[in-house]
């Protein structure tokens, strides 16, 4: 699929759709993502086929009686005194409360009972009828496959465990030995064409998963520095103006601007200008870090901005400083430079409660300050803070 890489390839997600991933997992953080996903995806009907679950065990409760007549009490035991519970813990696990931390959990280890529970029915059914009670063992394996959200490998192993159940029950002598050896088989096909169906199933839903993050990173980010781009910026940037107001945070606008940068493409041209616009980019939002509300965006050509939620004046002051040390020790050539090296000047602005400017005057300030490093000599930072006057 190597069409979705072409000049993203500083996108870790185009990268997985390239190289393809065999073994249905993703790198971190999109395989946390995924999961996230795709738990959020499955919870609309899993609730449902539990309580159909519940229906064909209440069945299979009258059919019993019905067709079997047998009068061992543990069969009923092992339906409404672990099978039936079992499904209801599961329905519970589904509610808002409960789903993202316990519903996996519960219905992988809910699983395994409630198969090791119809095994354990088959055994105890009167010989002419066990294979017709083992025979739902079957109907068990593929509705965990595909009826409970589980990803494959964790359906897998829930079923090969009772796989492993049902053949010891025929080595244990729990049944006869030759509808354990006629199960046993019937149930290995049954996993094989249902741990096919189920990868192929998740295979198509992780694929489906990063073509849709591939089309919001192309409709969010720059295409060449990986950042945000200049229409996602404008609309997030106001969010968070709202947010700071609101929670009388102080807010910073940080803008970056590499120095002689249209002398460095004339010099070296637009592949190398490209390429050093990208590791000035990587390196600034490094720089910067991941603060919770922080965000990086290319404001244009060669300018970069970020505004930080939360961080004081200090703070601000000791990033736009490190952006500066850290684009000089890239040590990138720049012959027609004063310091013969890829510079950035930057100029940054902070807004301390109360906020009484608008995040348009706070940027203004910021590219005052950013001008302000350039007329001293480029390589260096300016950092002002805005405080409102305080009536008397």
């Amino acid at each position: 699929m190597s069409q979705h890489a072409g000049p993203r390839d500083g996108s870790l997600v185009a990268r997985v759709l390239a190289h393809g991933f065999a073994r249905l997992r993703f790198p971190e953080p999109l395989e946390t993502e995924f999961r996230a996903d795709h738990l959020g995806a499955v919870r609309r009907w899993v609730r449902l086929a539990i309580v159909v679950a519940a229906g064909t065990t209440a069945g299979f409760a009258i059919i019993d009686h019905w067709a079997i007549r047998a009068s061992n009490a543990v069969p009923d035991l092992v339906r409404f005194g672990l099978q039936m519970p079992i499904l209801v813990a599961a329905v519970l696990a589904t509610f808002d409360r409960f789903y993202a931390r316990w519903y996996q959990k519960t219905v992988q280890v809910g699983s395994v009972l409630f198969g090791l529970g119809t095994v354990l029915m088959a055994s105890y059914a009167p010989p002419e009828h066990a294979a017709m009670v083992a025979g739902r063992v079957l109907l068990f394996t593929f509705f965990v496959y595909f009826m409970l959200g589980l990803r494959m490998g964790q359906a897998l192993r829930c079923n090969m465990v009772v796989l492993l159940a049902l053949l010891a029950a025929g080595l244990l002598g729990m049944m006869p030995s030759d509808v354990a050896t006629y199960m046993g088989f019937a149930l290995v096909c049954a996993n094989v064409i249902g741990s096919a169906g189920a990868y192929a199933l998740e295979h198509a839903s992780r694929t489906s998963f990063l073509e849709r993050r591939l089309l919001v990173e192309i409709a969010t980010l720059d295409g060449l520095t990986r950042l945000l781009n200049r229409q996602t910026f404008e609309t997030r940037v106001h969010e968070a103006w709202r947010c700071a107001l609101l929670e009388q945070q102080p807010i910073t606008v940080i803008m970056v601007d590499v120095d002689h940068f249209k002398l460095y493409n004339d010099h070296y041209g637009h592949q190398a200008g490209d390429e050093c616009l990208r590791r000035v980019a990587t390196t600034v939002r490094a720089a910067v870090g991941a603060g919770s509300g922080d965000f990086v965006a290319r404001y244009g050509g060669e300018e970069i901005i970020a505004v930080l939620i939360g961080r004081s004046a200090a703070d601000a002051s000791a990033i736009a400083q490190r952006i500066v040390e850290h684009v000089a020790a890239l040590d990138i050539a720049h012959a027609l430079a004063d310091c013969r090296r890829v510079s950035v000047s930057v100029g940054a602005a902070t807004e301390t409660p109360p906020i009484a400017s608008s995040f348009d005057a706070l940027v203004r300030l910021a590219d005052d300050a950013l001008y302000a490093a350039k007329r001293e000599g480029r390589n260096r930072s300016v950092v002002v803070e805005s405080r409102p006057a305080v009536a008397a």
